[in-house]
């Protein structure tokens, strides 16, 4: 899926926008993030590095605001007609959760790090928050993970498709 909505927006975007910020804004997003920015870059022809460098960039920036503010913003929502939508939220990141609960911070990281759909950044700060670890370590080992997922993902994108290609 990743591909996919990275390929829609290169496709979309590619001659008007320039190619770093779309692998900026792509990473920047909840579903694809770091995945479906190096894949963009990829598909656009960036160099491995500075693709990698922008994508890890646009997924981190949001990961310290998420630990530190959800809890309070979905506090709000709940009280607007997002209840529903915001508990369904919860919820699906609790269920994702079985892993990061049985090994702490290494199931953290793997769930990060590991590049499957439902994975990644996002859901992984989420899921840190809403089971009580400490946002200071949880950010640190996120980054650890975002920076695993980028490799596995350069080494699929750069690598084996850059063969292919």
């Amino acid at each position: 899926m990743a591909e996919q909505l990275a390929g829609w927006f290169v496709n979309t975007l590619g001659g008007v926008v320039r190619p770093e910020v779309i692998v900026f804004i792509v990473s920047l997003m909840p579903i694809l993030e770091l995945r479906g920015g190096i894949i963009a870059g990829f598909l656009m022809g960036l160099d491995l590095i500075p693709s990698f460098v922008i994508a890890f960039i646009g997924n981190i920036l949001p990961i310290p605001f998420i630990l530190m503010f959800i809890k309070y913003i979905f506090k709000v929502l709940k009280k607007t007609g997002l209840r529903g939508r915001i508990e369904r939220l919860e919820n699906k990141a609790i269920s994702k959760s079985d892993k990061i609960q049985k090994y702490a911070y290494w199931g953290l990281l793997l769930f990060v790090g590991i590049p499957l759909p439902g994975t990644g950044a996002w859901t992984g700060a989420l899921i840190a928050v809403l089971l009580g670890m400490n946002p200071k370590k949880s950010f640190g080992v996120i980054v650890v993970g975002v920076i695993m997922a980028g490799i596995i993902i350069s080494v699929f994108s750069y690598g084996l498709l850059g063969m292919i290609m």
